[in-house]
């Protein structure tokens, strides 16, 4: 499909800072990016905070913070609070012109002349008010609200949607909307309006619960003498039900999933298959692979089911194309419960992790890990382990294993170790590594035993063995 950018294309991402970054918003700004990114065009970031009771900075701080994380850098940034005298001064330019009205009306009294009914049409109270009645309301220490005057004719429009096509409304039910709140603050589909022309934006690319809203963007557009951008709508996302995706559905926002231990890069690569496959069918891409292949032609309009399972699959593949340096960096925010001694010796936080990386989903399965523990805590051996290393030769074999330990123990030098004491003692190999791995664990089982070796170190592997061989002999 051909969305005709002609000049350069402008895109913007336009959240409001009422809650964190939500996973629906993430992939509408992930696309933008994409698109921008791909298109050599301009991805705008704008914070939409004029609602004064729900907006708070925190959050607008944590949107930001959410997309720094997922490497969605932006060209532009503007807050709608820093904009107020603009959109004042377009509301006055449809107030001189006819093409509104100020509205003294409160919710209460609407309702009341409705019948308390809702969803009902504006009744047009304040659309004939005479300067004098005006005055009076004014006098009376009230404030109006804006109202956009809507004639009859237009509530029958379309509007061309470049990934949907003509949508059409045959009648649409809204009467005329209040476009400057009575606080002086601006509607959203105002100062979405006045943003959206100010800023250049190009095309609009959002989610479709925003199709109702449109229309009254392009009325607004009309009334003001401006070409409107295009808009086109994707899909929603919804949880695994498929009913609209929320808490109930487990981690929905961004910072959960940070928090949860997922890599940035393999969240973007599943928001970005939600709604847009590669043109080969390559499931696994870094974001400089999904800009190199994006387009709008592949994006379809279906509903798109979020599944944490399926993320969890993805960060096992990102996990996995991580080099020790990438996956020691990425992991350290969990790690702090080894403590500051274990955080210091990177090379065996390396090794450790290739260990048990590869047996997990997300990086906070890192917190309290078995197999990293024993790596970095010896362990206390219960009555059960004591009593196996004191049975048979399996202290013999420790003994012979303990003094030939190399001062360099490579994980490619234990096996034939082992074989080597085993032979010597009519053992079979495997009668030799299950009491080391006692020793070494307190466990029978678990990672690889070279590799734990290797990443104790020879020094460590001798004084394991050691202290295992007096606590089977003393019995404690």
């Amino acid at each position: 499909m051909s969305t005709g950018t002609g000049g350069k294309l402008r895109v913007r991402f336009a959240p409001s800072p009422t809650g964190y970054l939500h996973v629906g918003g993430a992939r509408t700004a992930l696309f933008n990016w994409l698109w921008a990114r791909r298109e050599g065009g301009s991805f705008v970031l704008r914070i939409e905070d004029t609602d004064l009771a729900r907006s708070e900075r925190r959050f607008a701080e944590g949107i930001l913070a959410a997309l720094r994380w997922l490497g969605l850098d932006w060209d532009e940034l503007y807050y709608q609070s820093e904009r107020l005298d603009l959109y004042r001064r377009y509301a006055e330019v449809l107030l001189r012109e006819g093409k509104a009205y100020p509205c003294f009306c409160t919710p209460e009294e609407i309702a009341r002349r409705l019948g308390g009914a809702r969803g009902v049409e504006y009744d047009g109270h304040c659309r004939g008010l005479t300067p004098a009645e005006i005055e009076r309301y004014r006098a009376a220490g009230r404030t109006p609200a804006i109202r956009f005057l809507v004639p009859e004719e237009k509530k029958r429009t379309a509007f061309r949607d470049f990934l949907r096509g003509e949508i059409a409304f045959e009648r649409l039910t809204t009467g005329d909307f209040v476009i400057v709140k009575s606080d002086g603050t601006p509607a959203y589909n105002f100062a979405c309006v006045v943003d959206d022309h100010e800023m250049g934006i190009t095309h609009v690319l959002r989610a479709e619960d925003h199709i109702p809203n449109t229309p009254k963007q392009l009325w607004l557009y009309e009334a003001l003498g401006w070409d409107p951008p295009e808009f086109g709508h994707l899909s929603m996302i919804l949880g695994p039900d498929r009913r609209k995706l929320s808490k109930r559905h487990g981690a929905t926002s961004v910072e959960e999933l940070r928090d949860r231990g997922f890599l940035p890069q393999a969240v973007v690569n599943y928001l970005a298959l939600l709604g847009w496959s590669h043109p080969r069918g390559v499931e696994v891409l870094s974001p400089a692979e999904l800009v190199e292949a994006f387009s709008l032609e592949r994006v379809v309009l279906s509903p798109q089911v979020f599944d944490l399972e399926r993320l969890k699959w993805f960060n096992r593949k990102h996990l996995a194309r991580l080099s020790p340096e990438e996956l020691l960096r990425a992991a350290e925010p969990f790690l702090s419960w080894l403590g500051a001694e274990a955080l210091r010796d990177r090379d065996k936080l390396a090794k450790a992790l290739g260990l048990v990386v590869p047996s997990i989903s997300t990086l906070s399965e890192l917190v309290g890990h078995p197999d990293l523990e024993v790596l970095f805590r010896r362990p206390a051996l219960t009555d059960a382990v004591r009593a196996e290393l004191s049975r048979g030769r399996a202290a013999e074999a420790l003994e012979r294993l303990a003094a030939r330990i190399p001062a360099r123990l490579s994980r490619d030098g234990l096996r034939p170790l082992v074989r080597e004491v085993a032979a010597e003692l009519g053992l079979r190999p495997r009668d030799v590594f299950h009491p080391l791995r006692l020793a070494l664990t307190g466990r029978d089982r678990g990672p690889e035993l070279a590799a734990i070796c290797a990443a104790l170190g020879a020094e460590e592997v001798r004084a394991r063995i050691t202290q295992a061989l007096a606590a089977a002999k003393s019995g404690r």
